[in-house]
């Protein structure tokens, strides 16, 4: 799950969001969980709450607080999918190894204590947004540089093949990749691919 908000770390930024943030508030329907879900309105949040959690949450889902508890803590967690992309803010009203560990597999960006106060929502979600959009930043800057090495990897076994089926050089083997791009108006990359399995099929 992705905010259509300004992508920014800056803390103006992550206030300015404030009133376009769309939150998800999965705790039972107790005074803790009014409470919360009637300040995040406050603060200018459109904030829904469900209890039991649903299955799914809206892809527009900015972030979510869960209540993590021991009577709670064994429930559906398939909201939390691998790829959501909202910013996680736990709830506890205990502290053990268990509960710990809990929020540890969640993900959680933050921690707040129950019972819930006023104090402390606006700054633990602005903390946690933070957190999320820098983990979620560096995660893409990894998988963009996986690619590349990944890309650089075919480049180098295209060009083995052409210098042993043509019998040329590196730099010959290079200039024939590049070219082919250049004509085909594709990518290098698409290019070593396509020699990789041309190989492969030829030689199986």
């Amino acid at each position: 799950m992705e905010s259509g908000v300004k992508r920014s770390s800056s803390g103006s930024a992550l206030l300015s969001d404030l009133r376009s943030l769309r939150v998800a508030v999965l705790h039972p329907d107790d005074s803790d969980g009014l409470l919360l879900t009637q300040q995040l309105q406050r603060i200018g949040c459109q904030a829904q709450a469900f209890w039991p959690p649903p299955s799914t949450l809206p892809e527009t889902t900015d972030a979510i607080f869960v209540a993590v508890r021991p009577d709670t803590m064994h429930g559906d967690l398939s909201w939390r999918t691998p790829d959501m992309r909202a910013a996680l803010i736990a709830i506890v009203n205990y502290e053990n190894p268990t509960i710990v560990q809990t929020v540890l597999e969640l993900g959680a960006h933050a921690v707040m204590p129950s019972p819930v106060r006023s104090f402390g929502v606006l700054s633990t979600l602005v903390v946690a947004r933070g957190i999320q959009y820098k983990m979620a930043h560096q995660l893409k800057q990894i998988r963009k540089l996986e690619s590349r090495l990944l890309g650089q990897r075919r480049l180098m076994e295209a060009k083995a093949v052409l210098m042993q089926t043509r019998n040329i050089g590196e730099d010959a083997a290079y200039e024939l990749i590049r070219a082919q791009a250049m004509t085909k108006r594709m990518s290098m990359d698409e290019i070593a691919t396509a020699i990789i399995n041309a190989n492969e099929i030829l030689n199986s």
